[in-house]
């Protein structure tokens, strides 16, 4: 294998500095911890109180919004670290994990980007707690089983858990227009990669997304980004029609249906209302994604 490429990593966080605190503690404890973890926010009241910058721990402001906040942390790392890997702040990452992605960008020189086995989500549920997902995380570790393979070629990752070569992405950055929560930003920043090489997702790094559900997006504001955001990345060329169709009427049809019965931790009549100004900014032309900052 090759000299052990350099990893950076980024996240990016908006009023919950208990979480940055946690991560601190856990990029201590990685078999092989990053040569720098960056904290992108948006002041110094989203970090904890007690967070001091060292040799490897830094930070940089933003304004709100993940793409802003994600490029500001592009531009501060440039092209000095080999790969880029970028987490959720609720995303619990096996030890291994850094150790793992620079072996497997190592063995694999085609990939520019990858995203690895998230084995839970809370996203979909009242979330998972801390307990419970360094439970999962444990178990999976003690298997020590972490395939340097590729599973699939994807036309997108998930963002709570994606790595990119350093030198394919070079100038390229998170498209601003997608605003705040920025729904499908990690779609689309894979798929303007895809000419530079594979995209997949992989086994060899994994760990859990506790979905945790303080500071996200209202669900009127998520429910416009739905419809908007997909069919914006179609006119950009970054989302295949057929996939934005299907994904736009996935969450047309689970707002509707569920509305009547809504999930405590959804807000689904939110997402409705915001679905159809969606679809009359469509109907009329208006593919505005930044729309939602004004909702």
């Amino acid at each position: 294998m090759n000299e052990q490429l350099s990893v950076a990593v980024v996240i990016a966080s908006l009023g919950r500095p208990n979480l940055i605190a946690d991560l601190i503690g856990r990029m201590e404890r990685q078999s092989v911890k990053p040569d720098v973890l960056l904290f992108s926010t948006v002041s110094a009241d989203d970090l904890p109180a007690d967070f001091v910058e060292n040799e490897y721990v830094k930070s940089v402001f933003a304004p709100k919004g993940l793409t802003f906040q994600r490029n500001a942390a592009l531009d501060y790392l440039g092209d000095r670290y080999d790969i880029i890997l970028f987490y959720d702040d609720d995303f619990i990452p096996s030890i291994y994990s850094v150790e793992n992605v620079a072996r497997f960008f190592a063995a694999f020189p085609e990939v520019v980007g990858a995203t690895g086995d998230v084995l839970a989500d809370g996203i979909q549920t009242t979330g998972i707690d801390t307990a419970e997902a360094d439970a999962i995380v444990s178990a999976h570790d003690a298997r020590r089983s972490f395939p340097l393979e590729i599973f699939s070629e994807l036309p997108g990752l998930y963002g709570c858990n994606m790595a990119y070569r350093s030198s394919a992405i070079g100038d390229l950055r998170f498209d601003e227009r997608l605003r705040l929560y920025a729904w499908q930003e990690d779609f689309d920043f894979a798929k303007a990669l895809g000419p530079r090489g594979k995209i997949v997702k992989t086994p060899a790094f994994a760990g859990v997304h506790m979905g945790v559900k303080h500071g996200r997006e209202s669900g009127l504001r998520l429910g416009y980004s739905q419809v908007i955001n997909p069919l914006y990345l179609v006119s950009k060329g970054t989302m295949p029609i057929d996939f934005a169709v299907i994904l736009v009427g996935k969450n047309l049809v689970a707002n509707h249906i569920k509305m009547f019965r809504p999930e405590p931790w959804v807000d689904r009549p939110g997402r409705v209302k915001g679905n159809w100004l969606g679809l009359l900014d469509a109907l009329r032309g208006r593919l505005t994604p930044e729309r939602i900052e004004s909702l």
